[in-house]
C-alpha cells in the first residue's frame, strides 16, 4: 500500500503527458496538484502529493500506478488493486517477502512514492482485507471482521440511548445506513453476519425503545401494550437490570419481535443481502 501524500508532481505530470496533449489541460492539473492546503486554520504551499479525498486524486493514483501493474504482468504475478490499494498473491510466505522486497524498491526508486509499511505486510490470504473484503479458500469473497466492526461502531452511535431523538429519526438513519453497506456487500459469502447483525441491530432497537420509558412504570405499561401477561411485564419492569440486559430478555424479545420491527420500518439485512442475490441469479440466467 503506497502513500500518496509525498507523490513526486514532475512524474505524475511527466505520465499523464504521456496521455494527454491538451496542456491547458496540463496546467489545470499542476494547479491542483499545487493548490495550497489548510492546517490549522494556515494556508500551506504543497510541494509533492495529491489533495486528499480530491475527485481527481483516485485517477491520478491509477494513471501512476499502471507502471506497477505493467511490471507486475511482466513478472507473470497475480494480483489486484484499486487505487493505491494493491494485494499480490503469492504461493508462500517466503515469496512473498521477496516480492514485497522488490515490489518496493520499484515504487520508492522509480516512481519515488513511500510505501506505508504500517499497513504492508506478507500474510495469509483470508488474514488480509482489500475494499472491506477478505479471501476465503476456494476463492470466495467474505466480509473483513475490521469492516463488521466499524459498521458496528456506526450503529452504536445511531442507537446511542443519550440522543434524545424520535424512534423513527434513528430507524430512518439506520436504514440509510444498512441499505448501503450490505448492498456494497452483496458478492460476500455473509449470510451468518448479517443474521447476527440483524439480532444485535434488533437488540439495540429495544434497548433504545425501553430507554425511551424512563422509569419500570413506563416499561410495564409498555410491555403491556405490547401483549404481555401483567406479571411478566411487571417482573421483568422491577427486576432492576440494565437496559442492554432487559432488552436482551425473552419478555422484551417477544413484546418487540421481527414482526413489530417490521412494522416501524427497520430493514432487515438478510433479507435484502438475500433478494440482492436472488436478483442477480436472474439477471445471469
Amino acid at each position: 500500500m503506497t502513500s500518496f501524500d509525498r507523490v513526486n508532481h514532475d512524474i505524475l505530470m511527466a505520465r499523464l503527458a504521456r496521455r494527454v496533449g491538451d496542456k491547458r489541460l496540463l496546467r489545470i492539473v499542476r494547479r491542483f496538484l499545487e493548490a495550497g492546503m489548510m492546517s490549522e486554520g494556515v494556508v500551506v504551499s504543497r510541494g509533492e502529493g495529491t489533495p486528499q479525498g480530491g475527485p481527481l486524486s483516485p485517477l491520478l493514483a491509477n494513471l501512476l500506478l499502471d507502471d506497477l501493474d505493467k511490471e507486475l504482468e511482466r513478472r507473470g504475478h497475480r494480483f489486484c488493486r484499486y487505487a493505491d490499494d494493491c494485494n499480490i498473491y503469492v504461493r508462500s510466505v517466503e515469496a512473498g517477502e521477496r516480492v514485497m522486497a522488490s515490489v518496493t524498491r520499484f515504487l520508492e526508486k522509480k516512481l519515488k512514492l513511500r510505501v506505508n509499511r504500517d499497513k504492508s505486510a506478507v500474510a495469509h490470504v483470508e488474514q488480509r482485507k482489500f475494499l472491506g473484503h477478505r479471501l476465503l479458500r476456494g476463492g470466495r469473497l467474505g466480509i473483513a471482521p475490521k469492516s463488521i466492526e466499524r459498521f458496528k461502531e456506526k450503529i452504536r452511535k445511531i442507537t446511542r440511548r443519550n440522543r434524545g431523538v424520535k424512534l423513527e429519526r434513528v430507524i430512518e438513519e439506520l436504514n440509510r445506513l444498512t441499505v448501503g453497506w450490505v448492498t456494497y456487500f452483496r458478492h460476500a459469502m455473509a449470510k451468518g453476519h448479517l443474521q447476527g447483525l440483524d439480532e444485535w441491530t434488533r437488540r439495540k432497537l429495544r434497548c433504545y425503545r425501553l430507554k425511551q420509558c424512563k422509569r419500570a412504570s413506563g416499561i410495564g405499561r409498555f410491555l403491556r401494550e405490547r401483549g404481555l401477561g401483567h406479571d411478566a411485564a411487571w417482573k421483568l419492569a422491577g427486576s432492576g437490570k440494565g437496559w442492554w440486559r432487559i432488552a436482551l430478555s425473552p419478555q422484551a424479545s417477544r413484546a418487540m419481535g421481527i414482526e413489530w420491527m417490521e412494522a416501524q420500518g427497520v430493514q432487515s439485512l438478510l433479507k435484502r443481502y438475500l433478494t440482492l442475490q436472488l436478483n442477480g441469479n436472474r439477471r445471469m440466467r
